[in-house]
Formats: structure tokens, C-alpha cells, sequence
């Protein structure tokens, strides 16, 4: 006798809705906590005359905070059709996924951009001027 055995299909259907619903609201917790905190910063920042470069780190932060939540978010959809899934329900996850996907590839490339330009900027502050006359 399995573990599997004692659980009728209804029983684990049951189970994986809650375990869908703790994933999501992790996802969503995870999203939620990323904007509070960029919108801290972003108040801490608004009034500074610092340039861009506070702002592009803040998006940075906050793009990483996204794609980990998105992340969750698609770990649930998976979890949802788990059990039996149907024609309908394997098509809904596909075309969430894909969006999903598609969503996470594109933040991603801009985290890459933003931290190369962050990355440059340092090196470019860092770099000593050269071209100044000598005596």
C-alpha cells in the first residue's frame, strides 16, 4: 500500500488547490513587497538631484522582485494542472506560460541592460580624466 492509495483523486485535487493557493500568494506576496519597497526608495530618492542612476537601480531592484514573483506565479499554474487536467486547462497553461515566459525573458534582458549601464557608469565615474595638458 502507497501514500498514493490513501488519497482519493478528490482528496489530492483538494491538496493541490491549497498547495496552488499558498504558491500564488507567495508570488503575489514576493511582487507586493518588491513595489513597497521600490516605492520607499523611489520617495527617499524623488527629491535628490542625483541624476538617473538612483532611479535605474531602483527599476533593477524592482525588475528582480518581478521576475521572482512572476516565477511563483507560473509555478502555480503548473501545480493547478497537475491533477486530471483537460484539453481547456492544458491550453489556458500554455498560453499563460507563454506570456509569463515571455514577460520574464523581456525583464530580464532589461536587468542585463541596466546593470551593464550601471556597470559602465561606475567604471566611466572611476576612470581618471585623461587628456588634460601636461606642464
Amino acid at each position: 500500500m502507497s501514500l498514493a492509495d490513501g488519497f482519493g483523486e478528490h482528496n489530492l485535487e483538494d491538496v493541490v488547490n491549497v498547495l496552488v493557493g499558498l504558491v500564488e500568494a507567495a508570488g503575489a506576496a514576493i511582487i507586493f513587497v518588491g513595489a513597497v519597497i521600490a516605492f520607499a526608495r523611489f520617495l527617499l530618492i524623488a527629491f535628490r538631484r542625483e541624476g538617473m542612476d538612483p532611479f535605474a537601480k531602483l527599476r533593477l531592484e524592482l525588475g528582480r522582485f518581478l521576475v521572482l514573483g512572476l516565477e511563483f506565479q507560473l509555478a502555480a499554474d503548473i501545480l493547478r494542472t497537475a491533477v486530471a487536467p483537460n484539453f481547456t486547462e492544458l491550453a489556458q497553461l500554455a498560453t499563460v506560460a507563454a506570456i509569463r515566459t515571455a514577460l520574464n525573458f523581456f525583464l530580464g534582458l532589461e536587468i542585463k541592460e541596466e546593470t551593464e549601464l550601471l556597470r559602465a557608469d561606475k567604471a566611466a565615474a572611476a576612470a581618471p580624466v585623461t587628456g588634460a595638458k601636461p606642464p
